[in-house]
């Protein structure tokens, strides 16, 4: 949900926006991180996936990039995938970022998934994310299986 405040000060002129502050509402989620952009020992972005209702990991999006703190804190938990990854190594940017049009392919480092929380704005298409995700923490206590996908919004 996206809506727009002005200063209660301000006159309401129909049709002119004026000043106005936009609003968007974020939540808190949790979500899996199969994926790095860099190295797993320094990653400059986590790869965001969800189970589909068949059990297929894909990608709903990426968060924005880390900061050199959170990096370090995540490379403690990044390892190599113990089986075959569902994913390529090498993905078109529209795959992470739908408004990423000719930008190329996007190297991704394969990592076994990992339950992340993040922030994320409420607009969505269908289960994946519209815009990067602020990362909020690791939360390797939870099992990747036990992270249901989000449902779809209208």
């Amino acid at each position: 949900m996206t809506g727009k405040a002005k200063d209660l000060t301000q006159p309401y002129r129909g049709g002119e926006g004026g000043s106005w502050s936009k609003i968007k509402r974020r939540e808190d989620t949790d979500s899996l991180c199969a994926a790095v952009i860099g190295p797993r020992s320094r990653p400059q972005q986590l790869v965001l996936g969800a189970r589909d209702t068949d059990g297929r990991l894909r990608f709903t999006g990426r968060t924005a990039p880390l900061l050199a703190a959170q990096a370090a804190i995540a490379a403690g938990f990044l390892h190599a995938p113990t089986a075959e990854h569902p994913w390529p190594q090498e993905v078109p940017a529209t795959a992470l970022d739908r408004f990423a049009r000719d930008r190329g392919a996007v190297h991704l480092t394969l990592v076994e998934p990992v339950v992340v929380e993040v922030s994320a704005d409420s607009a969505r298409s269908g289960v994946a994310f519209r815009h990067s995700v602020r990362l909020a923490r690791l939360r390797p206590e939870l099992h990747p299986m036990e992270i249901s996908s989000p449902s779809a919004t209208p």
